[in-house]
């Protein structure tokens, strides 16, 4: 028995219709990914060793966004009324980035339009 849903299929044991869990077994001498009952013990043969899937990884610091110099001179950002603590200007360029877990609030970005300065706030 096959449940579609938005996420992808759902399978289920034939024999006692427990949901199939992704696995790997011993099959002449190599691992090959199934699909298990862990209440009756079926196993399904898969498709899923013919596409091998690529785990991607990033750093934490591959995940915040920097705005450059170059970047700052397009003036797309918007800007915000605050002081910056180094000149006293009281404009800024603002930009927000998650830099914490996402049920933590995000994080503030301010550049100074006259003297550059980056500085942040924590929400």
């Amino acid at each position: 028995m096959v449940f579609e849903c938005g996420c992808g299929a759902m399978k289920f044991c034939p024999r006692c219709g427990t949901r199939l869990v992704a696995t790997k077994i011993e099959h002449n001498n190599n691992r090959v990914p199934v699909l298990k009952c862990p209440k009756c013990g079926y196993v399904e043969e898969t498709q899923a060793h013919r596409t091998p899937l690529k785990k991607i990884s990033h750093s934490p610091q591959e995940l915040i966004a920097v705005i450059g110099k170059e970047e700052q001179k397009l003036r797309t950002l918007p800007t915000a009324k605050v002081e910056c603590p180094k000149c006293g200007n009281t404009l800024a360029y603002v930009w927000q980035v998650q830099t914490r877990s996402s049920d933590e609030s995000s994080t503030l970005f301010f550049r100074c339009t006259k003297c550059g300065y980056t500085f942040r706030e924590y929400g």
